[in-house]
């Protein structure tokens, strides 16, 4: 479960799994659960727990940057993911991060029904996949989860965690992509205030929504445009595409940029993507090219800001915003004639174009598919049009590469692959 195509041996890191049990408290609201975020809680009820936990850390601890990650798996699909690491493990490798994956939720422990469906994904939970290996977890429900995942941050910064071995983390963020995105959410506005164990977030494709403090899945969550309280005193990085701006309702949730929150959303992006299925888009019941943005290098690069922040103070480059608009009662992306986004973080995927990218997909028949976005190549004679000659498109897109870079909002260790991902691109 939450396996990865990464060399993890190559990259000089350990991949190992552990139990953590405990006893969970659940909370109950106290006051309003406004949308500026500012929720209190108490302590319900109490219930025993255990549950699993990935370990990927550098086997060298003079890798180690010092920085400890601990990712919110999900479950939307029925089974645990890690898409965060998905994303940005290549980032987290060579940088020397510590990466720790959560079975946070009842679903991912003990099996259930996700959000979305997906043909040949397991949906047992980790006892459905091996009943005798996982016998003994146990998950009282997601009402409990909040707490599971604060017990678990603070466990792993104890003297000599043994999950950790050698390493001593000096910081620890909390990251969380999609349905982990709005668990985020609800512990950032109703735990991290009295809780205070995580020195910042990276909050990647919300919705407008958050999930109740009583639990449950993104289906039940509480909408309308809830906002993350502005009292925040640790960094929150929130990086959302054109699927979360529109279709899961980001828009109506967005804030200005703070001292201690930071947005980034990313025109031509969807919710998840080519990179994210790792070549197996074959599983996918969608008809149509789904997105194939180069999403991921803004996942690292955001990464890499948050740890910056959170190290030294210096906030991330802030973005412009994606243009959209509210049309015919629909919160719509604004787009140029070529049919790409207009404004937001840009790439020269956006600014030197071979097709349409969005977050807006062409075949709706099923969630699954809405949250793939879409890709439309342009023609040939398009292509003709943009660009004269093979040379003088790269040369645009490698200057348009390196304004990217230097805004912050592409590593200067990925050009190099990103500039070959252009050389292969027929004009």
């Amino acid at each position: 479960m939450s396996a990865t195509s990464l060399d993890l041996a190559k990259a000089g890191y350990s991949d190992t799994e552990y139990f953590a049990s405990g006893t969970a408290e659940s909370f109950r609201g106290v006051g309003a659960q406004g949308k500026d975020g500012r929720w209190s809680v108490a302590p319900k009820a109490s219930a025993p727990y255990r549950t699993r936990i990935i370990v990927r850390r550098p086997r060298d601890a003079k890798h180690f940057n010092g920085t400890l990650l601990v990712e919110w798996l999900n479950v939307s699909s029925g089974s645990d993911a890690a898409p965060d690491f998905s994303y940005a493990g290549t980032e987290i490798t060579r940088s020397g991060y510590a990466w720790v994956g959560v079975s946070v939720q009842k679903i991912g422990v003990e099996g259930g029904t996700g959000v979305v469906a997906v043909a040949g994904l397991p949906t047992g939970g980790l006892r459905g996949a091996d009943p005798v290996r996982y016998a003994s977890l146990h998950h009282p429900g997601d009402e409990y989860a909040l707490d599971i995942f604060s017990q678990v941050g603070r466990s792993l910064l104890a003297p000599g965690a043994r999950a950790l071995g050698a390493l001593r983390p000096q910081r620890i963020v909390a990251i969380g992509e999609s349905q982990s995105a709005f668990e985020l959410t609800t512990y950032i506005d109703a735990i991290q205030p009295t809780a205070r164990i995580f020195d910042g977030f990276f909050v990647h494709s919300r919705g407008g929504g958050a999930i109740p403090i009583s639990g449950g899945d993104i289906s039940s969550g509480i909408t309308g445009g809830i906002r993350i309280r502005d009292d925040v005193d640790v960094p929150v990085f929130l990086l959302e595409t054109e699927t979360d701006e529109t279709f899961l309702g980001y828009f109506a949730a967005r804030q200005p940029d703070s001292a201690h929150i930071r947005l980034w959303d990313v025109a031509g992006a969807a919710h998840a993507d080519a990179y994210l299925l790792g070549g197996n888009a074959s599983i996918l019941p969608c008809k149509g090219g789904i997105n194939t943005a180069p999403t991921h290098y803004i996942v690292a690069s955001a990464l890499d800001q948050l740890d910056r922040w959170i190290r030294t103070g210096t906030p991330p480059p802030p973005a412009p915003r994606m243009k959209i608009a509210t049309v015919k009662g629909s919160v719509t992306v604004q787009r140029d004639s070529l049919g790409n986004a207009i404004g937001g973080v840009r790439t020269a995927a956006n600014d030197v174009p071979v097709a349409a990218l969005s977050g807006t997909a062409t075949d709706t028949s099923s969630v699954i598919c809405v949250v793939f976005g879409s890709t439309r190549p342009f023609d040939q004679a398009t292509l003709e049009r943009l660009y004269p000659n093979k040379a003088a498109y790269l040369t645009a897109f490698r200057r348009a590469t390196d304004k990217a870079i230097a805004s912050g909002y592409l590593l200067p260790a990925d050009r190099a692959a990103i500039l070959a991902e252009a050389a292969r691109v027929k004009i």
